[in-house]
């Protein structure tokens, strides 16, 4: 303890310094805003900015406070447009729309603006606290983490999915499957055979991530108000002054913390993110609520706080291998990762004795950022509440430009804005007849973690798959998966059994 602490005065004393605190400040703004354009996320955002940053001649210190902060503000940045607009900003903020766009069409955008805000700084606060204490102490056991063991975690993450979202389990689990047969287009690495290119060169590096959230949610947003447009249906949204109360914060309180906890642990395994961290929380979080899990999905305050603490929680827990071990824990801390090597600083265990002014600054930078960005975002919640009282007319094309510009300006590649209106189509069709469109984006995450992992198990093992429950973490892992499916459907039946025998009585 006594370590930690004359490391957090070393630290703070690196971060306090008034161009650090600039840094720190311009960094959590301008990351607010690179997360709120849909589809551009953390990874471009801090990737754009990385030239920018080592140009000015930053020391190496003040270069990572400012891009931890726009890695951290884009986290934020991008539950704004996954609330008002229905188009997540990165992978993270998928299961943010399942009750924070609800919430916004009853009126209440400002309120979920607000409370997705605090949960946020909960739970980045938290994960900064569990860097400090616990870093290299967690990162130790996070790299004891096989490939067989990250396909348990992926079992575990599907089996999540069957309770998930929406009351039709089977629509559920067959989006997830049509985002794993997403997932599995282009060339197999493994054999160089192409899988499900239909001859079309373009596809044989598979489909982007920024192309099928664009084009499933932002593509399929645009076509539902064309279609409102047209149907006569079209309405302004209601905003009104909603803002977060007491009881609100009362009554998620048990569940921004649980989500944090269980953010950074997941946070800390190379490779998941904040993907993976914000489903399993949401999930766990459902099944918890029990039959007042039912209103998950329609603008619960518990569904929106959930993904919210997790996925902030998961990025900084994302750092802990980087900075104690040097290993990337997702692709934004690897592009931090390769800042550090540009400027000759060897990232692990000894980077807290031999640089400490590095490795201490930039944990005490994201204490102030987390707190700069909850001061920056909170008194703006108002103004962006109020983007959604622009006519729906307006709005349209809006949606369109972000959407066109977002996929162009990352991936460069005309024949993708042709593959976002056609996902677009087929994200409205799916709508239509009733589909959750997150369990498809969550299927085309995992799927790709998945198929690696078990292919760099099975490699190992010469093919046994007897390597897939040889591990304890493994085997438990499975087992909790086998309770996540069988549990719900046990408590259903006893309550349907115990209201039974009430109405006989």
């Amino acid at each position: 303890m006594e370590t930690v602490l004359s490391g957090l005065a070393t630290g703070f004393a690196v971060a306090l310094t008034p161009l650090n605190i600039l840094l720190v400040l311009f960094g959590c703004f301008s990351g607010t805003l690179i997360g709120a354009l849909p589809g551009i996320g953390p990874i471009n955002g801090v990737a754009i900015l990385l030239p920018i940053a080592y140009g000015l001649g930053l020391p190496p210190e003040s270069a990572l406070i400012l891009l931890a902060g726009i890695y951290y503000g884009a986290e934020y940045g991008g539950r704004i447009s996954s609330i008002l607009l229905n188009v997540p900003g990165d992978a993270g903020a998928v299961m943010t729309t399942l009750d924070g766009h609800p919430m916004a069409l009853k009126g209440e955008a400002g309120r979920a603006l607000s409370l997705s805000a605090v949960a946020s700084f909960v739970g980045g606060t938290l994960a900064v606290i569990g860097l400090s204490l616990f870093g290299p102490l967690l990162a130790k056991f996070a790299v004891t983490f096989s490939p067989a063991d990250y396909v348990a975690l992926m079992v575990f993450a599907f089996a999540s999915l069957a309770s998930l979202v929406g009351r039709n389990g089977i629509k559920t689990l067959l989006g997830a499957v049509i985002g794993l047969m997403l997932a599995t287009m282009g060339i197999d690495a493994n054999t160089g055979v192409p899988r499900y290119t239909f001859g079309i060169p373009d596809l044989l590096a598979g489909i982007d991530f920024l192309v099928v959230v664009i084009g499933l949610f932002g593509m399929a947003e645009l076509l539902h108000l064309v279609e409102q447009q047209v149907s006569g249906r079209l309405r302004t949204l209601p905003v009104d002054r909603s803002f977060l109360r007491r009881a609100d914060l009362l009554r998620t309180r048990w569940t921004i913390l649980r989500c944090s906890v269980i953010g950074f642990f997941i946070g800390i395994l190379p490779g998941t993110g904040a993907s993976v961290a914000s489903a399993v929380a949401y999930g766990t979080e459902k099944r918890l609520a029990g039959k007042s899990g039912d209103s998950f999905g329609t603008g619960d305050l518990r569904g929106l706080a959930a993904p919210e603490a997790a996925n902030n929680a998961a990025a900084g827990g994302a750092l802990v291998p980087m900075l104690t071990l040097g290993i990337p824990g997702s692709g934004t801390t690897a592009i931090l990762l390769g800042a550090l090597l540009m400027f000759n600083v060897q990232p692990g265990p000894l980077m807290f004795t031999q640089r400490p002014e590095i490795a201490w600054g930039l944990i005490a930078s994201m204490y102030l950022g987390n707190v700069a960005l909850l001061i920056i975002n909170l008194p703006l919640v108002g103004l962006f509440a109020r983007m959604l009282t622009l006519p729906q007319h307006y709005l349209t094309p809006l949606i369109a430009m972000l959407a066109f510009v977002g996929v162009y300006s990352i991936v460069g590649n005309p024949f993708d804005l042709y593959l976002i209106i056609l996902l677009g189509i087929f994200g409205w069709v799916l709508r239509k007849l009733d589909f959750s469109l997150a369990p498809v984006i969550l299927g085309f995450v995992l799927g790709s973690l998945f198929e690696n992992n078990l292919r760099r198990a099975l490699s190992i093992s010469a093919g046994d798959w007897g390597i897939l429950i040889e591990d304890w973490k493994s085997i438990a892992l499975y087992g909790l998966a086998v309770l996540v499916v069988i549990l719900p459907a046990w408590a259903g039946r006893r309550s349907a059994r115990a209201a039974a025998d009430a109405v006989e009585d």
